[in-house]
């Protein structure tokens, strides 16, 4: 069984070439579940004509801004103009759910104590441990991020289909099995030849991408000196997430 993947934002935190923060559309099994959700994932799926009533879940890789921050606006657009009704499930590392309130107090004080019309529940997921997201089973490792809260790589396997997702890290062992032998890989890669704490540069990951054993690899999350050198990338037979990419994995 196949998953349909659809990039509805590969930007950084600062939208380098005009591209929206992290936010990708997993479709498998019936279900519509989204892998982060940035500040800007709403105005993304407004962008593409994605009906936000649809999400059944989704699952944070970690808790920065550009990967989570577009909750309080997804939860208060569902609450007042779409009077969702069916339940949201939001999965993330530990921490998540202190977090997000916090982000909705923020930007809207009070708001975290709304009388929500929908249920919507966070399910935390301690890295290393195997759990599962609406029936899609979920493997996560923490990685090299510093965000407040533990940072992690994420497992996504249905149907003996698997998709991987490095979110945001400094090279780490760790990615090696979370890559190992998934169909895709979304692999971030922010600098080009900077050493940056908590992130790839290509100089780096170049040399090691022969221990990523995966079918296919896609870089994501490039900054300016990164987004010059696309057709470097192409070279070494990767992928290049864009946004609103469709495809199946």
């Amino acid at each position: 069984m196949t998953m349909r993947l659809t990039v509805l934002g590969s930007g950084d935190a600062f939208g380098s070439g005009g591209r929206f923060n992290t936010c990708f559309m997993v479709e498998t099994a019936g279900r519509t579940v989204f892998l982060d959700f940035g500040a800007t994932s709403l105005v993304a799926l407004r962008a593409r004509g994605i009906d936000p009533s649809a999400i059944d879940a989704i699952i944070l890789s970690h808790l920065h801004g550009d990967h989570f921050g577009g909750l309080p606006f997804l939860l208060l657009h569902a609450q007042f103009l779409l009077r969702r009704e069916r339940p949201l499930l939001i999965a993330g590392p530990p921490g998540s759910r202190e977090r997000i309130d916090a982000a909705l107090e923020v930007f809207f004080p009070r708001s975290s104590g709304t009388s929500w019309r929908f249920p919507w529940s966070v399910v935390e997921i301690t890295p290393g441990v195997p759990d599962e997201v609406l029936g899609i089973a979920v493997t996560t490792a923490e990685v090299i991020h510093p965000s407040g809260a533990p940072s992690t790589a994420l497992r996504l396997s249905h149907g003996g289909t698997v998709l991987a997702y490095s979110g945001d890290t400094e090279w780490t062992d760790a990615l090696i099995p979370i890559a190992d032998g998934a169909d895709l890989f979304i692999l971030e890669c922010y600098e080009h030849a900077r050493v940056v704490t908590g992130h790839l540069s290509w100089n780096v990951l170049k040399p090691r991408l022969p221990e990523l054993r995966a079918k296919r690899i896609m870089m994501t999350h490039m900054n300016p000196s990164m987004l010059e050198r696309i057709d470097e990338i192409k070279a070494e037979g990767l992928l290049v997430a864009e946004d609103g990419l469709v495809m199946d994995v």
